[in-house]
């Protein structure tokens, strides 16, 4: 019983540790089998994260190859939009030009249409003048071919003659050249440095007091004897002279100058000096006018003609001086008559005397050129002189060799540099007047100033301005311009007119 009971005990507790080792197997396995549903729920749950994700990115790569593939279809159909308008284009233009060959053609046909109505009447002119002159004796016949040949060389004549025109102007162009280029190398002139304006210097500001007096009583005894302003004002150590007569003014400062020297300045005192210093002026003007004369190797020349060529020694135009300019124009005179064969002598005098109106200009009314004219009209000069000054403004025509002569030499003697000053402000100036002036009328397009305002170039309208109205335009603008401006030598006006005509070749 023992030994059985021990046995029965040892199944039972056998038994027990199975059911409990089964109970904890069981267990276990129940675990396990839950933390593998969560692991498998959490892995589809992934995948399907994971699915989504590709699907997005699939829909999203499809639209952009859909969007890149219609922007590729729209370019494409802009581009075939533009080339049909493009072809439009074309083919307007096509059409265009098609019915301008049209109406091109209509004109040649109704020009052609026009021919063929004067050849046939030609033709029956030709009929009936044979018809005519079958009934003519021979020496009729002969006479109207010579006629006819006559009134069909007309033409050729007047191209003949228009050849040799353009061949004798073309060798003289180049002979004038070479004369005047030869002229000038020949002659080198000074630059002019001298003023128009007297100044004279003082010692001292305190001399100011001594020239004005008390109560002005010597300044105005000084300006009744000379005819001239003294200008006394806050310059220091100087006294300006003004007066529109150039001796008057030297003699002011010989007198001046005089009167400082002595020392002795008083009513009484000034008027002895002003006498003293009239006649030492007269003498110096007379020594010019022969020392000029002189070098240019004229000779028996008038007294009063050589006091007036003495007396441009004072004159000025631009800032050149006077009597400098008609000499050097008497050398390039002497100096062109030599080259043509023309007398040297004449064109010298004509040269040096062409200015001898500035002398009394302002004395006498009228052009400088047309009062010089006269005064050596008056003292017996050769009428080729006479006419030579008159002229060399164009105050009136020249008709001789030497006016021509003595013109070139004018302009070259003015317009080389150095000759003339004039300030910038009125140099631009003259040049916009002229403008001014050419624009004014009607008709013109624009307007240049040249040449350092020597010439205006005017550009017309061509359908507004003929041939013949440009002409008048010229003249016009020509008196215009002498009567409205003040300038040195003359100003050449050419009026321009063209027609253009443009077409495109396609």
């Amino acid at each position: 019983m023992g030994a059985a009971t021990d046995v029965l005990l040892v199944v039972l507790a056998v038994l027990a540790a199975g059911a409990v080792a089964f109970g904890l197997m069981a267990s276990r396995q129940g675990r396990r089998g839950q933390d593998e549903l969560v692991a498998s729920r959490a892995a589809i749950e992934a995948d399907r994260k994971a699915v989504g994700l590709e699907a997005k990115a699939e829909a999203l790569r499809v639209r952009t190859e859909l969007e890149g593939e219609l922007r590729e279809r729209r370019s494409e159909v802009s581009r075939l939009e533009q080339r049909i308008v493009q072809r439009e284009e074309q083919l307007d233009r096509q059409q265009q030009d098609l019915l301008q060959r049209g109406d091109t053609l209509a004109a040649e046909r109704t020009q052609l249409e026009a021919a063929r109505g004067e050849l046939t009447a030609l033709r029956e002119t030709g009929e009936r003048e044979l018809a005519r002159v079958a009934g003519l004796s021979r020496e009729d016949a002969r006479q109207e071919v010579l006629q006819t040949l006559d009134r069909e060389l007309v033409s050729e004549k007047a191209e003949l003659i228009r050849h040799s025109v353009a061949a004798a102007r073309t060798e003289a162009d180049e002979r004038s050249r070479e004369v005047l280029v030869t002229t000038i190398q020949r002659h080198a002139a000074d630059q002019t440095g001298e003023t128009s304006v007297s100044v004279v210097p003082l010692p001292n500001d305190e001399v100011k007091g001594r020239i004005i007096g008390r109560e002005g009583r010597n300044i105005r005894a000084l300006e009744a004897a000379l005819g001239v302003d003294l200008i006394i004002d806050d310059t220091p150590e100087t006294v300006v002279l003004s007066g529109f007569d150039p001796v008057r003014r030297e003699v002011a400062r010989v007198t001046l100058n005089k009167l400082l020297s002595d020392g002795r300045i008083h009513p009484t005192r000034i008027e002895e000096v002003v006498i003293k210093s009239r006649e030492e002026v007269s003498a110096r003007i007379v020594e010019e006018g022969q020392q000029a004369l002189f070098e240019l190797g004229l000779q028996n020349v008038h007294p009063e003609l050589v006091k007036l060529v003495g007396t441009l020694r004072f004159r000025y135009s631009y800032g050149q001086n006077v009597l400098a300019h008609v000499k050097e124009v008497a050398y390039l005179s002497g100096m062109i008559a030599a080259e043509i064969g023309a007398d040297e002598r004449l064109a010298k005098e004509a040269g040096m005397f062409h200015d001898i109106g500035k002398a009394v200009d302002h004395e006498v009314e009228g052009s400088h050129a047309i009062i010089g004219g006269e005064i050596l009209r008056r003292l017996g000069r050769p009428p080729e002189v006479v006419n030579a000054v008159q002229c060399h403004h164009y105050d009136i025509e020249p008709t001789t060799i030497m006016s021509f002569i003595v013109l070139s030499a004018d302009a070259i003697s003015a317009s080389r540099p150095g000759a003339r000053r004039e300030t910038l402000a009125s140099y631009i100036k003259r040049l916009e007047k002229l403008e001014e002036i050419a624009n004014a009328f009607e008709g013109v397009e624009r307007s240049f100033a040249i040449q350092a305002g020597r010439e205006v170039r005017i550009m017309v309208k061509p359908d507004r301005v003929n041939d013949d109205a440009a002409v008048v335009l010229a003249r016009d603008v020509a008196r215009r311009i002498e009567g409205e401006m003040s300038y040195p030598g003359t100003i050449k006006v050419t009026v321009v007119r063209e027609t253009r005509s443009v077409d495109y070749a396609k």
